[in-house]
């Protein structure tokens, strides 16, 4: 399947989860076989070339794509988590919402020393929390020099925000407006 033919199995809903918000559900492309299967392989594809030795997924939808790309590549995967989520003394770290702030934790271990690490979410919007990921995998002693996303929404800046990073920022498809 083509980034179009995916493109249109994103449900948008509008006014969620307040007014004025498009939401880009892509719960209705997982449901969809070919379609998980076509932006596996195209998240792959991207992986493939920046090199990845590992795969970092940010918890929910991110395991989702992250760790099938991880598994086509035959790579290891490394979950991105809410707070509370691992068993292990962790990294962690808050970072910003827009209302409030939020934590992201990794176990330091899952991650080796210079490994080139790739990270993977299902949507790009702002950039705060591929952000905060970033820097918990760069802190555990990950190399992470590119970002991947099924969706950017590149009027919110989250792809200028990462490239600012150091990070190389690709999307399947993006979305304009909010």
């Amino acid at each position: 399947m083509t980034p179009d033919e995916l493109k249109a199995l994103i449900r948008t809903i509008p006014d969620f989860p307040k007014p004025g918000i498009l939401f880009r559900d892509v719960t209705t492309l997982i449901g969809n076989g070919a379609g998980l299967a076509a932006a596996v392989e195209l998240l792959a594809d991207r992986a493939r070339a920046a090199g990845a030795q590992a795969i970092a997924g940010i918890e929910a939808r991110g395991f989702i794509f992250g760790a099938a790309v991880a598994a086509h590549l035959g790579i290891g995967f490394v979950p991105v988590r809410k707070p509370g989520k691992l068993p292990v003394p962790v990294l962690a770290i808050d970072y910003a919402l827009e209302y409030g702030t939020d934590t992201l934790e990794v176990d330091p271990d899952a991650i080796g020393d210079g490994q080139r690490v790739v990270l993977i979410d299902d949507l790009l919007a702002t950039g705060g929390t591929a952000l905060a990921a970033l820097e918990l995998a760069r802190r555990a002693g990950g190399v992470v020099e590119a970002a991947l996303f099924l969706v950017d929404l590149p009027d919110l800046g989250g792809a200028e925000r990462l490239r600012a990073a150091g990070v190389t920022v690709e999307a399947v498809m993006a979305f304009e407006g909010h």
